[in-house]
């Protein structure tokens, strides 16, 4: 049985709700916004500030990164303090017991545990603009517009703190469409692999 569920996902997908069902289902700890709160706790930064940035990398291209430091050496940028409470928290987690934490590239910092199980969710562009509108409502800006948005913010996160590219099938056990399978199936699909 698999101990910890790691859940990776594209805006929109649905992958946080399949996230918390899964964990509902298997009777495991859930962490999301939980996290969050406990990131604030470790290092004292608000937890607004941890939501926005704690899944988004200082810049928005892989170029900026090489720009982004600006401390001297042995010190850390606020991105760079935040990644490292962040493996913190999720290494102290995956150790209390079974769990489901969702995003904040726990696949990669759990890559060396055999007791993981990863899992990408991804749908097709219009199921995903679909489900923004009706979990978030409209905006200023179009719905595929946001979905590109938040994707590309993901992309450069992952890439720039764990070298990997974000939704490549070879960081994680399985990939899941959800908007072929239903969230329902997802759900089922997954316990049942954790099991």
């Amino acid at each position: 049985m698999k101990k910890i569920i790691t859940i990776s996902r594209q805006f929109g997908s649905g992958g946080r709700s399949i996230g918390k069902e899964v964990a509902e289902k298997l009777g495991y700890d859930y962490y999301d916004s939980e996290l969050v709160t406990q990131v604030a706790e470790k290092t004292g930064l608000h937890p607004s500030y941890i939501e926005d940035a704690g899944e988004y990398a200082p810049g928005k291209s892989i170029l900026s990164y090489a720009f982004s430091s600006g401390a001297s050496p042995g010190s850390m940028n606020a991105s760079d303090y935040l990644w490292s409470a962040q493996c913190s928290v999720i290494l102290e987690l995956a150790e209390k017991g079974n769990c489901v934490i969702v995003g904040r590239c726990a696949d990669y910092i759990l890559r060396d545990r055999d007791d993981c199980l990863n899992v990408f969710i991804h749908a097709n562009k219009e199921y995903r603009a679909k489900h923004i509108v009706e979990r978030y409502g409209v905006r200023d800006k179009s719905p595929e517009k946001r979905l590109e948005e938040k994707d590309s913010k993901r992309k450069v996160n992952y890439k720039y703190f764990t070298g990997r590219v974000w939704g490549n099938i070879e960081n994680y056990h399985i990939s899941l469409d959800s908007s072929a399978l239903t969230p329902e199936k997802c759900v089922d699909i997954i316990v049942d692999l954790a099991k």
